[in-house]
């Protein structure tokens, strides 16, 4: 394995945000290994898993610390990416995999470490009160320390590229790809049309709202379908206009807004509340008052 790498400096360096997503890889995984062995416990008393739950996450992360770390030099974020460790303490410049001792101490500073974080607590309580008080600043004090370096490490990491955590940097293991990278032709004309498309999409979802389309049909059919002037006479109406110019059935209480045209009460109401401009989708006359048409029209002429 060891000469398939070359010397070390034919290794290509690796990607600060290849190392990123590594990491974030393998806090998904362990949030879905986690969530998939809780299900299992699912039909069980609340909170069976609540006092040993520290102790079951580092059984857990020991068994993916087994198969991954401890026998692939790599996690499985860092797998899927084409990364592994390298042992950066060593003094040839071939590739050299981890020791025992350094994936010994990876499995203490990762899972010791996380499982000592959520049980110290527990574990100083359970003394006399006096003496937890006391030791309690000192623990918040060194919490926040290790905090601070893991801050001043990352900002390490971001100027160099390398150790992207504080173990890493501790104990002298770094990220390098497995294998050399190729260099990938990418066509962004593809990439080009979807942008156009999805920022053309975008300004119709915002424009559309802003269209009055029920006056523009209006508009438009009224250039479309022109009637010819009839005269204002309620007679006229009543002999042409049989029907409401909205809703096209029989006018129930007949009103006109000042054209030839008769329309239902509560249709041209609720599109004049509606839309104060609205207009006849006839002849496209504005509306200027709503006069109910006095005319009697006979039943009989419904089944003329």
């Amino acid at each position: 394995m060891a000469s398939s790498f070359g010397n070390e400096k034919s290794v290509n360096p690796v990607l600060r945000i290849s190392q990123l997503d590594a990491l974030e890889l393998n806090k998904a995984l362990e949030q879905l290994v986690w969530s998939q062995f809780t299900s299992c416990f699912h039909g069980f008393k609340p909170g069976v898993l609540a006092h040993i739950e520290p102790e079951v996450k580092a059984f857990l992360w020991l068994i993916l610390w087994r198969f991954t770390i401890y026998s692939k030099n790599a996690t499985v974020g860092q797998a899927i990416l084409n990364i592994q460790y390298k042992n950066n303490l060593s003094q040839t410049e071939k590739y050299q995999p981890l020791s025992k001792h350094q994936k010994l101490w990876y499995l203490i500073f990762t899972v010791g470490g996380r499982w000592l974080e959520e049980r110290c607590y527990d574990l100083f309580s359970n003394r006399q009160l006096q003496s937890f008080c006391k030791i309690k600043p000192y623990i918040n004090f060194g919490a926040g320390l290790l905090k601070l370096c893991g801050l001043l490490n990352f900002l390490i990491f971001l100027q160099k590229g390398t150790f992207a955590t504080l173990t890493e940097r501790i104990l002298g293991i770094r990220s390098v790809f497995c294998k050399p990278q190729g260099v990938r032709q990418v066509g962004f004309e593809y990439m080009n049309r979807e942008l156009l498309w999805h920022g053309f999409a975008e300004f119709l979802i915002y424009l559309l709202p802003l269209i009055n389309v029920q006056k523009l049909k209006i508009k438009i059919s009224s250039w479309c379908l022109p009637v010819a002037g009839l005269s204002n006479s309620e007679n006229t109406l009543a002999a042409h206009c049989k029907e409401c110019s909205l809703c096209g059935e029989w006018p129930t209480m007949p009103h006109t807004i000042g054209c030839s045209h008769v329309f239902c009460y509560y249709c041209i109401k609720s599109n004049y509340l509606f839309d104060m401009y609205f207009t006849c989708p006839k002849c496209g006359s504005e509306v200027h008052s709503l006069q109910p048409l006095k005319y009697k029209i006979e039943m009989t002429e419904l089944h003329a």
